[in-house]
């Protein structure tokens, strides 16, 4: 006795049509993710700093009222602060706009790689 499986619709080729596209979309946006900027502050608006998408510093401002010649460790952690927080959001924006991508796609092996 033979046995018939239903044929699918779309099938083999229509999978990985949407693969493609999901790949170039995640290509695209990626691009687009790495020329923006992200910028965040510390020390109550008194250090700035602008990230890349590629998480390069683009620019850094300080307040000239929180320079303390006796005091630059705190102006080091205001620093350390703002790029850190600038790096974060740029990081999330990405996760969260790459998982828009995928809807939420579970790779096996690839755990985190957004």
């Amino acid at each position: 006795m033979k046995v018939r499986l239903p044929q699918q619709k779309g099938g083999y080729n229509d999978m990985m049509k949407a693969a493609q596209k999901m790949q170039e979309d995640m290509q695209n946006l990626q691009a687009d993710l790495e020329q923006r900027e992200y910028t965040a502050t510390s020390g109550g608006g008194m250090v700035e700093a602008t990230v890349t998408g590629k998480h390069e510093i683009k620019s850094l401002k300080i307040n000239p009222e929180i320079v303390d010649p006796d005091d630059v460790e705190m102006l080091e952690d205001m620093i350390i602060a703002a790029v850190n927080e600038a790096n974060s959001i740029a990081a999330k924006t990405a996760d969260d706009e790459m998982g828009a991508i995928t809807s939420g796609l579970n790779i096996p092996g690839m755990p985190g790689m957004f």
